[in-house]
Parts: structure tokens; sequence; C-alpha cells
């Protein structure tokens, strides 16, 4: 696997959101398999999602053995090393934002790569960042964050436009990296003071 900067957002994206997925798999007290299992789906959800709808089979987790080998140790990590983390929910809440931020930016520039529209680009981004967590969420029986009144498939959105954006001005490792901190600093901020949308 060669270390570039795309390489290093997806392997940070894919530690994030496996971390995140076996924290929420633990807060529902499943076994070990189930967490490893959860821990799986939250890390590749989005990500095979995206690549079927691009036709990109098969989907790259299955092509590259170091992704799910990632997955697995950072999902036995993690549960070793559980009593160790003190606050828990902030502890998810921070690895899924960050999974987020990381994740959105790889789905763009997958569709970039595949000559999309650049309104489907950031959709491609948005199924990326958001669908590891629904899949999780349905898994676990909770409602999706992405179906609730709070900000975060619109952090995606707007991290997304903003990257394409900033690649017509800005060097495009630097534009990754502001665009992945503006997904995460969305989050963060909305839930920090109870930024919502609308409800119906």
């Amino acid at each position: 696997m060669t270390l570039d900067v795309s390489t290093i957002i997806e392997i940070l994206g894919t530690i994030s959101f496996t971390i995140s997925g076996v924290f929420s798999a633990m807060q529902k007290r499943l076994d070990i398999m189930g967490v490893i299992i959860i821990g799986f789906v939250t890390a590749i959800g989005g990500g095979t999602v995206r690549d079927v709808l691009i036709g990109n089979t098969p989907v790259s987790w299955m092509r590259n053995i170091d992704i799910p080998l990632i997955i697995l140790v950072t999902a036995i990590c993690t549960i070793i090393f559980k009593h160790y983390i003190k606050t828990f929910k902030v502890t998810l809440f921070l690895f899924d934002a960050l999974g987020l931020g990381l994740f959105t930016i790889i789905g763009v520039q997958k569709g970039l790569s595949a000559g999309l529209h650049p309104a489907i680009c950031v959709a491609l981004g948005t199924i990326t960042g958001c669908f590891g967590g629904v899949i999780r969420d349905i898994l676990l029986n909770t409602i999706p964050l992405i179906f609730h009144k709070e900000i975060y498939a619109s952090a995606c959105i707007i991290g997304g436009s903003l990257y394409l954006l900033m690649l017509h001005v800005i060097d495009p490792a630097l534009a990754k990296l502001m665009a992945v901190a503006v997904v995460c600093g969305i989050r963060i901020v909305a839930v920090r003071f109870g930024l919502k949308l609308p409800v119906s």
C-alpha cells in the first residue's frame, strides 16, 4: 500500500469508523463476534454502496486485503483497550465525526475519478460518509442519525462542495485536509451548540 495523502485519509477514515462501530456495538452489549461485525459494517458500508453505484466491482475492500486487516486489528485493539477510554460517548462522537469527514472526501474523489458531474460527486461523498453509520444503526435497532434533525448529511454536502471549489485555487492535498476539517468542525459545532435542521 503506497502512503500518499489519499491513502492516509482512507486508512484514518477506516480506523475512525471501525472504532465508532465497535463502541456502538459494545454499548448494546453484543458479543465479541457481533462487535467485530458491526465494526466491519460501519467501516465498509458507505464505500461498498458507493462502489456498487459507480460499477467499481469487486468493491475496493475485496481487492485490497489491507483494508479488512486494518479493520480487524482496529476492532480487536478497541475491544482490548476499551477500559482505558473514560468518555465513551464523547469518544464515539469524535471518531464518528472524523470518519464522516474523511470518508466524505474519499467519496468525492472516487466520483471525480469516474468523471461524474460535481453534484453527483458530492452525493457520492455523502453516501460514503453516511451509509456505514446508517447500516450500523439499523443493525443495532437505532434510528440512523442521517434521518434525525441533527446536522449530519448536511455537513458532508457542505464539506464536499467546498472541497470541489478549493481544488481550483489551492493544492489538492491541502484542499482534502481543509475539507475534512470543515465536515468534522460542522458536526462538532452543531452538537456542541445544539444546532439542528427544522423538522417537518
